[in-house]
């Protein structure tokens, strides 16, 4: 089964934090000092925020896959779908090592298909180094 992902952007993740984990009636499922996300199973969503200096409100929208085979069921859908596509692989982010495929809507908005193979000590790769 596939999840739905949400990610915004925030000015402030502590203020954010507990905006959502009262609407949610949930503490996150993980939480850093940048970030936050609530794997939520009502409503089934995967809802993360992140600090950033630049621009607020929804960074992008995606499908999480719980299996390999699901990711390439969605990647198989991004390709009679259309759009521009970023085939990212490998990779890590958002404290999570995961495989991702990008694509933009006819609109302009990034969606995400992933699938996350297990948790990173960083926001990023190269942060680790």
């Amino acid at each position: 089964m596939k999840r739905m992902h949400v990610m915004l952007r925030v000015k402030d993740v502590d203020d954010a934090t507990r905006f959502y984990s009262s609407l949610f009636d949930a503490e996150p499922t993980t939480r850093e000092p940048d970030y936050a996300k609530w794997m939520l199973d009502d409503p089934r969503v995967n809802f993360s925020i992140a600090e950033k200096d630049e621009e607020f409100g929804i960074e992008h929208l995606g499908i999480q896959a719980e299996t390999p085979g699901e990711l390439e069921e969605l990647r198989e859908r991004i390709d009679r779908a259309g759009g521009t596509v970023n085939n990212e692989g490998e990779t890590t982010c958002c404290y999570a090592n995961s495989d991702k495929t990008w694509v933009v809507d006819p609109q302009g908005v990034s969606w995400e298909a992933f699938y996350t193979s297990g948790e990173a000590d960083s926001y990023y790769a190269e942060e680790t180094a």
